[in-house]
């Protein structure tokens, strides 16, 4: 498996199924019948470590910020803050401090969903075009039948993290949707492929069939309902929050501000900022089949659906079992053979977050960070549940998460620690690879001389990327954005009249014809 395969696989199961499986055991209990309450003095010994595991993982981490909250039967019994919004700051986070909630949108946007459901004129299964009649395929049959449960379980055939790099380019979320016709599909409803865009279209399907756009009926359908005035599915609202948490990544062994995220066009899957106080409230809503404080809010058939195993994200070998996402959930078990549901988020350029559920127990956790993935949030929910469950902590979980997680941060490209040729071949007069090259999915390329070098823009607001010879026909170009981390390098390979750009040929539509 290559360095990009590496990334994007634990990309989408990280976010997706498999971290719930390096994690999972394997389900021992569970073929001796359904686990029986946990004692009393585990779950309070449990809720009085939190302070402790949140500032040991802070101490050893040196993460900026974090915020944790804990709902017990439908209540929330623990919510705090530590550490700053920015480096550096005095500001301090607390448990109203927002921050971009990244994947963890996904199964948020899945009750918005569960609750259109519940209130007729759609189902899980009705077919995306229904409500979103230009949505396309590579495959008509499959543009026709694929529908709002396909996209939300992934398994539409759609390439992993399918249209990223377009959002990455500066594309606008109906330019990304339809660019993804030119994508080649995999097996139709017998693979699992995670995609941020395929996830949004069927959101947007649904939006298009209430008549509002996505973030408005999130308001109107959950955040209001559940009281979460912090909550939102706009970047321009997290971005004016007095009380925000910033995002950092670290360099040179120290944390410091990053780039940012703004994660409009993909808002259902990625888009949602909020704080652990409102999320606290989710939880107790789904700890309560859809009941929130007496109130129904959403359809108990439609949530069931959402939190059921829906399609295999991952194989089980090493003592652990196989890895399951139903509707924008992780559907699992604990080490203890407890059915769980979880999800966790994270952007490169600086955040990560995670929540766990496990129902039998009463239970329910969700903890935030405003740094890159290095799996602190998953760290301290497995460590919280293993208190609840076996009285003391089993397994070494930093080590396993930041283990699952570090191919994301890792810089991508075949010429990643490879030196130069010693005596390289001479590219030819730079004239011979200048002009227009073009592409349907990425669009236009345009390849110039500038000032004895050569650079490519590439964009609907172009890029401009110097390109630095290699070694005959084939030149490198470097990238740092949400997909492309520090050190990344991509080949620019020129032959005839034509150029692949290594980075964009994950799914072998990265080659651009003048």
């Amino acid at each position: 498996m290559t360095r990009l395969q590496e990334r994007r696989r634990f990309l989408g199961a990280a976010l997706g199924g498999a971290l719930a499986a390096c994690g999972g055991g394997d389900g021992s209990g569970a073929e001796n019948g359904p686990p029986g309450p946990v004692p009393e003095a585990q779950v309070a010994n449990a809720i009085g470590q939190l302070d402790k595991l949140a500032a040991g993982l802070m101490a050893s981490s040196g993460v900026p910020g974090m915020a944790v909250a804990l709902v017990r039967d439908n209540q929330t019994v623990y919510a705090k803050g530590f550490g700053r919004r920015v480096v550096g700051s005095a500001a301090a986070v607390d448990a109203d401090t927002v921050f971009q909630l990244a994947s963890l949108s996904k199964p948020i946007g899945a009750t918005v969903v569960a609750h259109q459901v519940g209130q007729g004129g759609l189902k899980w299964d009705t077919p995306v075009r229904a409500h979103l009649p230009w949505f396309t395929l590579s495959d008509p049959g499959v543009s026709e039948r694929v529908t709002i449960a396909d996209l939300y379980a992934h398994r539409s055939g759609l390439p992993d993290h399918a249209g990223d790099r377009l959002e990455d380019m500066g594309y606008g979320q109906r330019e990304v949707l339809e660019r993804l016709r030119f994508l080649p599909l995999g097996a139709f409803r017998a693979s699992y492929e995670y995609t941020n865009f395929g996830l949004t279209a069927a959101a947007e399907s649904v939006a298009a069939a209430a008549g509002l756009d996505w973030a408005t009926l999130s308001e109107r359908a959950i955040y209001q309902p559940l009281g979460m005035g912090s909550t939102s599915s706009r970047f321009a609202d997290f971005a004016a929050r007095t009380n925000r948490a910033l995002g950092h990544v670290r360099v040179n062994g120290n944390w410091v501000q990053g780039a940012g995220t703004m994660p409009d066009a993909q808002s259902p899957a990625g888009g949602v900022s909020s704080s652990v106080n409102d999320l606290a409230k989710w939880l107790a809503m789904l700890l309560g089949q859809g009941v929130f404080a007496g109130t129904r809010v959403v359809d108990a058939a439609a949530l069931a659906a959402a939190v059921s195993p829906q399609v295999q994200s991952s194989p089980p070998g090493n003592g652990r079992p196989a890895g399951f996402y139903g509707y924008g959930f992780n559907v699992g078990v604990t080490p203890a053979g407890r059915p769980s549901w979880s999800h966790s988020g994270a952007f490169g350029l600086g955040a990560a977050t995670s929540f766990t559920v496990v129902p039998s127990t009463g239970l329910a956790i969700v903890t935030l960070t405003n740094g890159y993935p290095i799996g602190l949030p998953e760290t301290l929910n497995a460590q919280f549940f293993d208190l609840v469950q076996f009285g003391a902590i089993q397994r070494d979980w930093g080590a396993l998460f930041a283990q699952a997680l570090a191919p994301m941060l890792a810089p991508e490209g075949s010429l990643v620690g490879v030196s130069p040729p010693a005596a390289p071949l001479p590219a030819r007069a730079l004239s011979i690879y200048t002009g227009t090259y073009r592409n349907d999915y990425y669009g236009p390329l345009q390849v110039s001389e500038q000032g004895g070098s050569l650079a490519l823009a590439i964009g609907p607001v172009p890029m401009v990327l110097p390109l630095t010879h290699w070694d005959g026909d084939v030149f490198t170009f470097t990238l740092r954005n949400e997909n492309a981390m520090p050190g990344t390098i991509s080949k620019a390979s020129f032959s005839s009249d034509r150029v692949t750009l290594e980075f964009y040929d994950a799914d072998k539509v990265g080659t651009f014809v003048r």
